[in-house]
């Protein structure tokens, strides 16, 4: 639970972060900027950070000190973070010297901006302004990289809290830095030129923030370890067979990571403001994935990698697939249902309109079909991963992207035909925009749902015993569908009311009315939650 707690806090500063954001920019080229951007350095801090490393570090780790042998994890740890500060180091440099080469890659829609810029269809040249950014962006995420070593290293500890709150440094500083430069610009009417200005103070913020992420896990990590001696060595113990480990992982979330690049490399060929557009919708989308299956999987990794027998391990992923599915499922509920409301409370002031709520909810609302998936899938790539069986889950991600671009490339180009706001009221809509990010969310989802499904078989293949919790997420669906239209009651009864007292009468209604009919009904995984709250207190 303080995993959760700590996770929500970093997605609540998050939320902050783009909602100050959309507040300057709306959608439109500056959100296509500051996403694309912001984007781009991330695939280094996810190929060598985060999942691919806990991945192949962890179960090692975990297993040396479960066998108490506390000197070797020690070296094996300060090994793999020398080898690290080599390859993100390298690959931060890189990113800076070829900075212009790899916006033309990643976002080929922006090379004609200054074309368009001059004869007065664009207020603002994309390809420069985000070459700019992605040069003070690369170092933010080599230090990225090495935060996820840390938290790697905290993980195996037990020690849940401190690396998942970490990410809230990262956030204040760029929300800092948005509020100090936004305030003395102008405010969101400000000048062109001033929103170029504020592109780059944000993009400053973010490589403070990564120093403050990195530089507040330190200490706990040095005490728990007594001590490090960094090294380059791959004679280690255990160092070669993480190494080999480790290769399928980040080719797998090679895959993924490339995946959710193609997705921008298309939106960036969309109608301005597609690339807002997505990385608003994947903001709240992230939120249930973050809080209810990455705050469960990331203890779980670690506990399948101490266990020796099958059926150990298959009763922790059944009561794990229930905990996540419990608050995963209302949240895929609710996205569809009143996903207006949601994106209304958290972006909609400033410059962001109503025309920019509509195709934000939509978006969301394609990301959300593939909601399932996206918060149990980890489970499965767990238990996998606990038997040092890294290639299938790479193949799978790799057969996941595939799908995911290929068909939301083919939806894009045929929704980005049509126009938001021809849905709006006349002259309520604001600045026009496109339906074609929707179609990369749809794609995303698709290739979810087939992640999905060939993780089950093949673990179904090496474990014939598995049994998957069908029947219970029937349930909490069944529950979740009625408590949405108790909710869709009250927003019928106080529809003309003020937009923030409607809201939280429909949203909170629809929580109480779900968790409410989970305890008359006494689901178990209430009180499996409730657990976690009460041990998290002590």
């Amino acid at each position: 639970m303080r995993a959760a707690a700590a996770i929500f806090l970093s997605r609540a500063a998050g939320f902050l972060r783009e909602s100050i954001t959309g507040y300057y920019f709306g959608l439109g080229v500056w959100a296509d900027v500051y996403s694309i951007a912001m984007r781009m350095p991330n695939l280094l801090q996810n190929l060598l950070g985060d999942q691919a490393l806990s991945a192949s570090f962890i179960p090692f780790y975990s297993r040396m000190l479960a066998e108490k042998r506390e000197d070797k994890a020690r070296r094996f740890a300060g090994a793999v973070l020398g080898l690290l500060i080599i390859a993100a180091g390298a690959l931060a440099v890189a990113g800076v010297v070829f900075a212009e080469r790899l916006v033309k890659l990643t976002a080929p829609g922006f090379r004609n901006d200054a074309a368009l810029v001059a004869v007065g269809a664009l207020p603002a040249d994309r390809f420069a302004l985000t070459v700019q950014q992605v040069r003070v962006l690369f170092p933010m995420a080599g230090l990225l990289v090495l935060s996820a070593w840390a938290l790697a290293v905290l993980n195996s500890h037990r020690r849940f809290f401190l690396p998942y709150f970490a990410p809230v440094l990262w956030n204040v500083a760029i929300i800092a830095a948005l509020l100090v430069a936004g305030s003395t610009l102008g405010g969101p009417q400000m000048t062109v030129e001033a929103k170029n200005k504020l592109l780059y103070a944000a993009a400053w913020g973010a490589l403070a923030g990564g120093f403050l992420q990195l530089a507040v896990q330190l200490p706990t990590v040095f005490r728990l370890l007594h001590g490090l001696q960094v090294s380059i060595s791959t004679r280690v113990e255990g160092v070669r067979e993480a190494l080999a480990a480790f290769g399928p992982v980040v080719a797998g979330r090679g895959a993924m990571q490339l995946s959710g690049y193609l997705d921008f490399v298309l939106a960036s060929l969309a109608a301005a403001g597609a690339s807002g557009a997505l990385r608003f919708g994947m903001t709240l989308f992230l939120l249930p994935v973050s809080i209810f299956a990455t705050s469960v999987a990331v203890t779980e990794l670690p506990e399948m990698s101490r266990l020796s027998g099958d059926e150990a391990r298959l009763r922790r992923l059944e009561v794990a697939w229930r905990q996540i599915s419990f608050l995963g499922l209302p949240a895929a509920v609710g996205f569809l249902a009143f996903g207006w409301l949601v994106v209304g409370v958290v972006f909609q002031h400033g410059n962001f309109g109503l025309a920019d709520q509509l195709l934000v909810t939509l978006v969301l609302a394609g990301f959300t079909v593939g909601l399932l998936p996206a918060t149990t899938s980890r489970l499965l790539q767990n238990l996998f991963y606990s038997f040092h069986e890294t290639r299938y889950p790479a193949r799978l991600a790799v057969l996941r992207m595939v799908v995911s671009v290929g068909g939301g490339g083919l939806l894009m180009y045929w929704l980005d035909r049509f126009i938001v706001n021809a849905w709006l009221p006349a002259g309520r809509g604001g600045h026009e925009l496109h339906l074609g990010a929707v179609g990369l969310a749809l794609g995303a989802s698709a290739g979810a749902w087939v992640e999905l499904a060939l993780l089950a078989r093949g673990a179904r293949r090496r474990l014939p015993a598995l049994v998957l919790p069908w029947g219970a997420v029937g349930r909490m669906t069944a529950l979740a569908l009625g408590a949405a239209a108790l909710a869709g009651g009250l927003w019928w009864l106080a529809a003309g009311s003020n937009r923030w007292l409607v809201s939280a009468l429909v949203l909170g209604g629809f929580v109480v009315a779900y968790l409410g009919g989970a305890a008359l009904l006494r689901f178990p995984e209430m009180r499996a939650w409730l657990g976690r709250l009460r041990q998290s207190s002590n």
